[in-house]
């Protein structure tokens, strides 16, 4: 509940940016209209009223109608308070996981899912510092720059969805991650340079990981393999993979060995061209210093 000079402030959408259920997301719509459902029978059955569960939650009237009606995705914490004030007996508080996963996406959600069944990772992003690693800050600076503009609701969204992908360092078998990085992404400050530090900050803390190696390439190098577009290479552990780059199939998922082993050939000249991960920290923090 938020208070504002003692008195009681309920939430309205404009306090909830990024909680739109996307349209085109047939499974997200799904989830968010059977827990609007479950919300709206739990709530008639006790006899409480719209405004009266609104109060006890922190929420506007107008909202918990929405959410009821399918229209937004609840917050955990507030299905965990209906839960509470309802006596759903974890009925509604069961949900969350479900309710999680629809905030982001669907081609977020998608790609997660491929990045949490990987043994390795190969990524090559010439034109920004990876999602993977991006911070929350430096991601939505990123997002912020894009025209036509995305909407508050859209750049909170991708934040989200970006951030929530990072859980894949905290894998218990986390795959072999490489990453190759732009020197010039390094050095624009995106969002301010206080975002841009942090961000330098986030890559040191990663690239010590024993499954992560970053990699530098300097804006002086008189050859590199990766003028073509960027790279991405998820191995799984049945040996098979999926690859990705603009300049092989226009961008879409091959699969075939061929394909496959131009993307690994180009990505490993990149990797030879790059500074090594033990060089390419020191001239992380050498940034660092000079930001």
């Amino acid at each position: 509940m938020s208070v504002d000079g003692g008195a009681q402030r309920l939430k309205t959408e404009a306090d909830e940016p990024g909680w739109e259920v996307d349209p085109d997301d047939d499974w997200g719509v799904a989830v968010v209209a059977t827990v609007g459902r479950q919300l709206r029978l739990r709530r008639e059955t006790v006899g409480m009223r719209a405004g009266e569960l609104g109060a006890a939650t922190g929420y506007g009237e107008d909202l918990i109608y929405k959410i009821e009606s399918g229209k937004r995705i609840p917050r955990p914490e507030f299905l965990d308070r209906a839960d509470e004030v309802l006596g759903a007996g974890g009925l509604l508080s069961a949900m969350k996981e479900d309710v999680a996963k629809v905030r982001y996406p669907k081609k977020v959600r998608a790609l997660a899912e491929m990045e949490g069944k990987a043994v390795e990772i190969q990524l090559y992003d010439p034109l920004n510092i990876h999602g993977l690693l991006q911070t929350p800050e430096y991601a939505r600076g990123l997002l912020l720059m894009r025209r036509p503009a995305y909407t508050k609701d859209e750049v909170e969204r991708m934040t989200a969805g970006r951030v929530a992908r990072q859980i894949i360092f905290q894998r218990d078998s986390a795959p072999e991650l490489s990453f190759v990085l732009e020197e010039w992404t390094l050095r624009r400050p995106l969002g301010g340079r206080v975002v841009l530090r942090a961000q330098l900050e986030r890559l040191l803390e990663v690239g010590q990981l024993r499954n992560v190696e970053l990699q530098v390439m300097p804006m002086d190098r008189e050859e590199h393999a990766g003028l073509a577009g960027g790279i991405e290479v998820l191995k799984f552990g049945d040996g098979s993979a999926v690859g990705r780059s603009a300049a092989v199939a226009n961008g879409r998922p091959v699969t075939e060995p061929k394909q496959l082993h131009i993307l690994e050939l180009r990505y490993g000249i990149i990797r030879a061209q790059a500074l090594t991960p033990r060089e390419s920290i020191a001239f992380i923090e050498q940034l660092l210093g000079e930001t």
